[in-house]
């Protein structure tokens, strides 16, 4: 089979290599789709602190398949079904994991970085993830191009749990690509008053339509801070969600939300750009809310699963671009250009 390891920085190599032999208490499956993710560009230039300096690992963590082998001891799957798997394995017995945090375990494991993820044909999963719960059978109907984006789209959901968006909100996102647009759909399901999308990219704004009847902002044309008063009368944001990696956008957050609002920082920041100077009496006396969020939990992920099973927006546009495992340097390129939403490696 092949498979593409991550060799150092910007050095992916596609190898030929034997199928993952299992335990009696794992699978094996057959990778249908994955998709490159930030954190996948982020491993691509700059390492990964779990993946040691000479260390050969398989990237991807966005990924969709089917069983193609069941250990003697697992119970509950079946060969041919087709399955999703939550990337992140906790320990199972710290504080986080046993109220269902895995994603914080202190010693967690991750598909993509501490176990080979979703750039190969065959993908072993070990046992700790399958008693754990992480593999989720997707629903019938359900494309892999839409399953595959249910681990991006219940990082979202993380996010909007913890911002109790309401019918009367102004909900202003700050990065029209492909998380923002997930973030806008699962706002505007909520019944938000108004979803506003800003970014510098008029093609990414555009792009946008597909997916909603969204407000959008052009910055590279106008001041967000006129565009929003304009489209609030003057009331600010009730809800701000930086949806990109930019330290000044989190600055200005606290200045576009309305008082009492809800602001989440959810696009993490480069290492060596992450202390922020923030306006801090704008958050005391407006009675900010500032709230963040890292990764998702697997009752996320079902969750998110099942919002996407339901919901009429054509989520799976966001996949815009796809290639062939041989092609794979060339798909993290694009990637990191900005040109498309998302890009996959899809296997036959």
């Amino acid at each position: 089979m092949k498979a593409a390891y991550y060799c150092g920085n910007e050095n992916i190599q596609v190898e030929e290599v034997q199928v993952p032999d299992i335990t009696d208490r794992e699978m094996l499956m057959k990778i249908k789709l994955a998709c490159i993710c930030g954190t996948d560009q982020r491993i691509y230039r700059f390492g990964h602190f779990k993946i040691p300096k000479g260390t050969k690992r398989v990237l991807g963590h966005e990924l969709v398949g089917e069983i193609v082998k069941v250990g003697k001891e697992v119970k509950g799957y079946k060969e041919g079904q087709r399955i999703a798997v939550a990337p992140n394995v906790g320990c199972g017995v710290c504080d986080m994991c046993v109220q269902g945090y895995s994603h914080m375990c202190p010693d967690y494991d991750a598909f993509g970085i501490s176990f080979d993820g979703g750039f190969e044909e065959y993908m072993r999963i070990p046992s700790e993830a399958v008693s754990h719960g992480n593999v989720l059978p997707i629903p019938d109907g359900m494309s892999y191009e839409e399953a595959v984006l249910a681990e991006p789209f219940s990082c979202c959901f993380n996010s909007f749990q913890m911002l109790h968006t309401k019918p009367t909100d102004y909900v202003l996102i700050i990065g029209a690509g492909p998380i923002g647009a997930m973030h806008a759909i699962l706002h505007q399901r909520a019944g938000a008053a108004k979803v506003i999308m800003a970014d510098l990219s008029s093609l990414r704004l555009e792009q946008m339509k597909a997916f909603g009847e969204f407000t959008l902002i052009d910055t590279s044309k106008e001041e967000l801070e006129d565009a929003l008063k304009r489209e609030t009368n003057g009331h600010g944001a009730d809800v701000v969600i930086t949806a990109c990696s930019v330290p000044s956008v989190q600055i200005q957050a606290l200045e576009l939300t309305a008082p009492m609002g809800r602001i989440s920082f959810f696009g993490g920041l480069p290492s060596g750009r992450d202390e922020v100077g923030l306006h801090t009496n704008l958050i005391h006396y407006k009675e900010l809310t500032v709230v963040a969020t890292t990764g998702s939990s697997i009752k996320q992920y079902r969750d998110a699963m099942n919002i996407i099973a339901s919901q009429a927006s054509d989520i799976a546009g966001l996949i815009t671009d796809k290639y062939a495992i041989d092609d794979i340097q060339e798909a993290f390129q694009h990637a990191m250009s900005g040109k498309g939403l998302k890009t996959a490696i899809k296997f036959d």
